[in-house]
């Protein structure tokens, strides 16, 4: 099954700043062959459940192996079955709209 996933990764214990932390988990979403949408509180990416669902974890496994005592990660996804839509599609449509 298709799944566009946004998650947003929140690093404790690891100071103010957690940029670091970001671009690490962009760089494992990439190394799971998947194309990350990064923006200012999170990113979006889509692909089949496994994958996606796989690749969040291993941001998880990536960023504890980097000494971060502590994650807190928000995730809002979707599913359809009626049609094939990746995001870029439904940006559009609503660019389209206005």
């Amino acid at each position: 099954m298709n799944v566009i996933l946004d998650f947003c990764v929140v690093p404790m214990g690891v100071g103010v700043s957690v940029s670091e932390y970001v671009a690490e988990c962009e760089r494992v979403v990439k190394s799971c062959g998947l194309v990350p949408h990064l923006h200012a509180y999170g990113t979006t990416i889509e692909g089949e459940w496994e994958e996606v669902m796989s690749a969040v974890r291993k941001c998880h496994e990536r960023l504890h192996e980097m000494g971060v005592p502590r994650i807190s990660t928000t995730i809002k996804l979707g599913t359809r079955t009626d049609k094939n839509q990746a995001i870029e599609q439904k940006c559009r449509s609503v660019e389209d709209t206005l």
